[in-house]
């Protein structure tokens, strides 16, 4: 078993989290136990961070204790395997419009009490503003959104720490569906550069997941 960043393991090519509720399985996701050791398999085709990985991600600033605000948290996936890393001294905000997918993370809650789903617009902080800590760790952004960038920097500017991080999803297809995704990718890129964050690792998800790439960056 090797670990590939803090909490994130790797067996034979499979991405594993070590999990933080054996036996509560979220999704449906195969686990895998070693040593005493109950692990969830990361699957890069249905979650993004995962895919990443694979296509050679060096930079996963997610660690245990961490604080995230997680916009666009869905079904809550990616969010399970988040809560797995930060342990329970961590904390993911997860906001989301959509009721039916936020019910799911709703119910994960109760038994991950590192999880709080807020039915919410990313687009308007004031909605989830007394829900979230003065300042977070790391802001996670995956939403399908023409806006999706600005979205992002306007919730860093209130809610992430200096030095803080980014985790970004961007959806090229929803910012310009007539564009070439590599462009779109350039343009935000530079959108984030100039709002003063420093990009850490960019990486495109295919194949896995198509016309995305993932941004970390450091605020």
């Amino acid at each position: 078993m090797k670990e590939l960043f803090p909490g994130v393991f790797e067996h034979k090519g499979t991405i594993m989290t070590r999990d933080l509720t054996p036996g509560k399985n979220v999704y449906g996701e195969k686990t895998y136990k070693e040593k005493g050791v109950h692990y969830r398999v990361w699957d890069p085709h249905g979650s993004k961070p995962a895919a990443a990985m694979k296509n050679g991600l060096k930079a996963f600033p997610i660690k245990s204790g961490d604080k995230m605000l997680y916009l666009g948290v869905g079904t809550g996936r990616t969010a399970s395997h988040i809560s797995d890393i930060i342990g329970l001294e961590g904390m993911i905000i997860g906001v989301d419009l959509g009721y039916l997918p936020l019910q799911k993370v709703l119910d994960m809650s109760e038994y991950r009490d590192n999880i709080t789903p807020i039915l919410a617009d990313a687009r308007r902080p004031d909605q989830y503003k007394d829900s979230v800590p003065k300042k977070v760790d790391i802001i996670y952004e995956d939403l399908a959104q023409f806006d999706q960038t600005d979205i992002l920097i306007r919730n860093a500017k209130r809610f992430l720490k200096k030095g803080g991080y980014i985790i970004y999803m961007v959806k090229a297809r929803s910012i310009r569906s007539y564009v070439d995704p590599k462009e779109v990718f350039k343009t935000e890129i530079d959108k984030l550069k100039k709002a003063k964050f420093k990009i850490l690792d960019a990486v495109l998800l295919e194949p896995y997941i198509k016309d995305h790439i993932a941004l970390i960056a450091q605020k």
